[in-house]
């Protein structure tokens, strides 16, 4: 390679690069495993999910160029307009001319001919948003109930529109991301006490006022009392995960995929996975997740050394994200959490949360090379010293 061609190549952390290809890869392979029954029989083409997932690929790696030009800087300045942009979008998923309902839930806008859905570019929109909120107001976080309220409110508002599609499992993954940064910027750990038992006590209210919410939050306890009803899905999931031993049945060999196991490509991909690769690869999946987590946390650490808050703030509140999908997920799969409807993230079928997952990562990858100066961030953000907790 000529040095000309080496000096266009991005100095980008190709170890983070390949990890997340990597996962791409495996989610790509294993989706087309999943899905190949199911779209044969419901679409006549058996690689129907995987053309769809390779187009929000291609979508998420030009969206993930146009982020990593963009300096970090530019997103904190239009930190407001983000967050009236994720509330337009939660709202007009509920009108009925715009926003499409499946299964019972409104949770997708058509754009341009392709459905959008609304809760996760509103989740990164929000994250950018609360993370510029805490680097203007980190010395007023911990001065009152009153002052760490003011962007829990807004928060809370934007859930409250999730809960309304409705999207319980989205509502969580909101509240434990801005929950996390706001604390790590320096609020108080009794407000937060405070904010979770209120919270539990709404959520607790909103599942019991109706049956079917009900059955889902306490149906994964025994699974078994009702296997043909509620318990469906868990059952197959755990006879999938049970039958693929140590080392799995093989690539392509798993039976559950075949019209037992519902959703097998999208929410329970992982229960595939662990069919047809056993423990082993399911260890290898949760290692690279891991890894993934780990690296954005060090991004976070990295950009907090250098007086950069808010880019230390979003590289946290996306490793918080990653971290937290990927264990509810899984958690789902293997019947320690009630059913939440999330994605495995980079390896389920899921078009929307693929885009917004590459466009997160993008983030993380400009971040770290603004922390090595590599390229320029733009106008400097703070100096000050986080506030601490009380």
């Amino acid at each position: 390679m000529t040095a000309r061609a080496a000096n266009r190549l991005p100095d980008m952390d190709w170890g983070l690069v390949s990890l997340i290809l990597l996962l791409m890869g495996i989610g790509l392979v294993m989706l087309t495993s999943a899905s190949m029954s199911v779209a044969e029989n419901s679409t006549g083409r058996p690689f129907f999910y995987l053309s769809q997932q390779l187009v929000a690929v291609a979508t998420g790696l030009l969206a993930a160029v146009f982020v990593l030009k963009t300096p970090t800087d530019i997103w904190m300045r239009i930190a407001p307009l983000l967050l009236i942009l994720a509330v337009l979008l939660l709202v007009a998923v509920l009108i009925p001319s715009v926003g499409h309902k499946v299964n019972g839930s409104a949770r997708w806008i058509s754009v341009a001919g392709i459905n959008l859905q609304v809760s996760e570019p509103a989740r990164l929109l929000v994250l950018m948003y609360i993370s510029g909120y805490v680097v203007r107001h980190k010395d007023d976080l911990g001065a009152s109930f009153k002052d760490f309220l003011r962007p829990m409110i807004l928060v809370l508002i934007v859930c409250s529109l999730l809960l309304v599609e409705p999207d319980f499992g989205a509502t969580v993954v909101m509240l434990l991301i801005c929950m996390a940064v706001v604390f790590v910027g320096g609020a108080p750990l009794r407000y937060f006490v405070a904010l979770t038992i209120g919270v539990v006590a709404v959520l607790g209210a909103f599942a019991v006022s109706a049956p079917y919410r009900l059955a889902r939050l306490t149906g994964f306890t025994d699974p078994w009392e009702d296997p043909f009803g509620s318990g469906f899905q868990l059952t197959q999931s755990l006879i999938a995960i049970g039958s693929g031993e140590w080392f799995g049945v093989g690539l392509g060999n798993s039976v559950q995929k075949l019209f037992y196991l519902p959703e097998a490509h999208t929410d329970f991909v992982y229960a595939v996975i662990a069919e047809e690769f056993g423990l082993l690869g399911t260890f290898v999946l949760v290692v690279l997740f891991s890894l993934l987590v780990w690296r954005a946390l060090t991004i976070a650490m990295d950009a907090a050394e250098r007086n950069r808050y808010y880019q230390a703030y979003l590289a946290f509140g996306i490793a918080v994200w990653q971290g937290a999908q990927v264990f509810i997920n899984l958690g789902v799969n293997m019947g320690i959490l009630p059913t939440k409807g999330l994605t495995l993230p980079l390896v389920s079928y899921g078009r929307s949360n693929l885009v917004i997952t590459i466009i997160a990562l993008a983030l993380l990858l400009r971040i770290d090379m603004e922390n090595r100066g590599v390229i320029p961030s733009g106008k400097k953000t703070s100096n000050r010293t986080p506030g601490r907790r009380k």
